[in-house]
């Protein structure tokens, strides 16, 4: 005989259980929308490439001004172009962070091993 209540067994508490699962597949579901419709630019060379990410990651635009496409430097231009994507894929990555911080329960996050677990 189990002293608490019968734990698993226990209808009440599967039904509970179920709510907070449920619950929490929204709230990630909502923050998988927020981050997917949120767009984070990175740029590099004063500007002068810009590269647009989505907050989930995925690459939607590099823009390039004129004045920095020289053919007897396209190395520089390469550069110029991982840099600005790094930057904003970085920012995504920050984002990302951030928002799967708030899908935990209030203090759960500060608890030392979790912090850096990408939750």
């Amino acid at each position: 005989m189990n002293p608490f209540g019968g734990g698993m067994g226990n209808p009440g508490m599967k039904k509970m259980l179920e709510n907070a699962q449920k619950q929490m597949m929204e709230r990630a579901q909502q923050m998988q929308e927020r981050l997917d419709s949120t767009r984070l630019e990175g740029s590099s060379g004063g500007g002068m490439v810009k590269a647009t990410v989505t907050g989930s990651g995925n690459l939607l635009e590099v823009a390039i001004a004129p004045d920095v496409v020289d053919p007897e430097d396209v190395e520089m231009l390469q550069d110029l172009v991982v840099t600005a994507v790094r930057e904003a894929l970085d920012k995504a990555r920050d984002l990302q962070a951030e928002e799967q911080q708030k899908l935990l329960p209030p203090g759960l996050g500060n608890l030392p091993g979790l912090g850096g677990m990408g939750l």
